[in-house]
């Protein structure tokens, strides 16, 4: 594959993870034992999903809080504002998965990286800093004012990075977010399939990989480059 000038990743999920089925567990406590809790995991990660994509933009911390309060108050479960901030407190203190740092630092040799995210920058100013390695630039879903996957955030991130289509590959975990949407523009892409998802074939040509440690490879990179 050709080397891009700009590798663009999503963050949550491909390079930092997001455990927040975890940590919406540990906040419901005792309060989630009269109540379907993976029912209630998957009802909050639509309601997240339904809020970014519809309506006018919310900042990303009001969107955590508002949707894990919405989605309590559905389940009979009693919120309170300890809740949402436990719940926002939590996502800046996430790091990477192992095999980022280095494959990160092997593809910052020969190209750029940036960040194409749905969150606000002081929650991914942490994130990244917590990747420790640089990064050429960030964009948010707040600098857009539009989360993923609207055209939107994608159309920005061309004018933000002064570039063409044919000089950038997205790499990402989320499908529907991430993978369908460039698809549609034109941007090369590589999944990273963390999960063992079945992909569709209706959103090809791309390239699948289990994790970002094959990324350097795939890109005809050396170990000496």
């Amino acid at each position: 594959m050709k080397l891009p000038t700009w590798i663009t990743f999503d963050c949550y999920d491909t390079l930092v993870k997001f455990p927040i089925d975890r940590v919406t567990r540990e906040i419901l406590g005792t309060r989630a034992d009269t109540i379907d809790i993976d029912e209630f995991l998957a009802a909050f990660e639509a309601l997240r999903f339904q809020t970014t994509t519809s309506g006018p933009y919310r900042p990303y911390r009001d969107v955590l809080r508002e949707t894990l309060a919405q989605s309590m108050r559905e389940y009979g479960l009693p919120y309170q504002d300890a809740d949402g901030d436990a719940l926002l407190g939590a996502v800046p203190t996430w790091g990477p998965y192992p095999d980022v740092p280095p494959a990160l630092e092997r593809l910052r040799q020969q190209c750029k990286l940036a960040i194409i995210t749905n969150s606000d920058d002081d929650i991914m100013a942490s994130n990244v800093a917590n990747i420790g390695v640089p990064i050429d630039r960030v964009i948010t879903a707040e600098q857009a004012r539009a989360y993923k996957p609207s055209p939107v955030i994608f159309d920005y991130a061309l004018r933000a990075l002064g570039c063409e289509v044919d000089e950038i590959l997205h790499v990402a975990q989320g499908f529907e977010y991430d993978i369908v949407p460039a698809h549609a523009l034109g941007w090369r892409r590589v999944w990273i399939n963390r999960y063992g998802k079945s992909g569709d074939p209706a959103y090809g040509p791309y390239h699948e990989l289990p994790d970002l440690s094959g990324l350097p490879a795939l890109l005809g990179m050396t170990a000496s480059s």
